[in-house]
């Protein structure tokens, strides 16, 4: 007993095992950091300053960026220092804070996603009744719903994580405290905990995807009805990026929580969680505004009219 303690601090092995590629992994990593950032805000900004993206979409949308930029910079900096530092301790409080961040942060996108295939079920299946039921009350309710449940997962299992006695090795085979690695330092029987984990994990996952799944089955039925080849493609683009998105999320999300142990390795661990922090906050803003003509306009706009300041004030000098 006198090996178990609560306070000192833990050791992130990092994201690789051969050290001599970590100045090319660095700077990868770093300038999808950037990017990820970069845009995520740029989407926040336009979609604030442009008055023809003041819609429940693209306020919905708005969330996800801000949740993407929380979720990057909760596990990416560490990660960086770490990779050029030789100290990679993580503080007891600041492992619990981690874990906190990036669950509330996940969970809260699980939701959203589910919620934004409502909204596109109501777009498509209900379009002369969208302003209605998608009012900005409406809107900013289940925002609201999407942030709370997210801190709701938080609340519940950080807190239990970090109460688990940890003994031995403080040694994290990871990048970040993520549950499944940390619970392999304790020296107590988790088996209880980590069925609770999976219950709560599945249903995390299980609320959002049926939402999902009976709100496309019910677009791909009108879709399916309509007699216009034109309104079928606008649907189709329309309900694409979304999927897109969903598919990639889920799919990371389902491999490390609802998986069985026997099915992982570490480094299989490490690369999926890798995507899904480091990748996928980047992907998101990328795949909406590439793809979306109304983002790709207002885009234009500013930059327009930002190059008309530019000259005006330039010519007057």
């Amino acid at each position: 007993m006198k090996n178990i303690t609560l306070s000192s601090d833990f050791i992130l092995l990092g994201l690789l095992v051969n050290n001599k590629a970590t100045g090319i992994v660095f700077a990868v990593i770093f300038a999808i950091f950037v990017v990820a950032v970069t845009a995520n805000l740029v989407m926040i900004f336009l979609i604030q300053v442009d008055s023809r993206l003041h819609t429940p979409m693209y306020f919905l949308l708005s969330q996800l960026s801000i949740m993407d930029t929380l979720f990057i910079c909760t596990t990416v900096p560490k990660l960086l220092v770490d990779m050029v530092s030789k100290e990679k301790t993580i503080s007891f409080v600041g492992c619990g804070i981690q874990i906190f961040l990036y669950l509330t942060m996940i969970g809260s996108e699980f939701f959203l996603l589910g919620l934004m295939a409502y909204d596109r079920y109501v777009a498509v299946c209900n379009p002369l009744r969208y302003p209605v039921l998608m009012n900005r009350r409406v809107c900013l309710l289940l925002a609201a719903g999407a942030w709370f449940g997210g801190s709701l997962d938080g609340f519940l299992l950080t807190p239990i994580t970090m109460n688990v006695p940890y003994c031995g090795s403080r040694s994290i085979n990871h990048f970040f405290c993520e549950i499944p690695a940390v619970l392999k330092l304790a020296c107590a029987d988790t088996s209880l905990y980590e069925t609770l984990m999976y219950i709560c994990c599945v249903l995390m996952l299980l609320i959002p995807i049926s939402i999902i799944s009976t709100s496309y089955s019910l677009i791909l039925l009108t879709v399916h009805q309509m007699r216009s080849s034109e309104g079928r493609k606008k649907a189709f683009t329309t309900c694409s990026s979304h999927l897109t998105v969903v598919s990639i999320f889920y799919g990371a999300a389902f491999y490390t929580y609802v998986l069985p142990q026997s099915f992982h390795t570490p480094e299989q661990d490490k690369v999926v969680s890798a995507f899904y922090t480091i990748v996928t906050p980047m992907l998101n803003p990328l795949i909406y505004s590439l793809r979306n003509k109304d983002v790709m306009g207002a885009f234009k706009k500013i930059f327009s009219q930002y190059s008309s300041v530019k000259k005006v004030s330039t010519s007057d000098a």
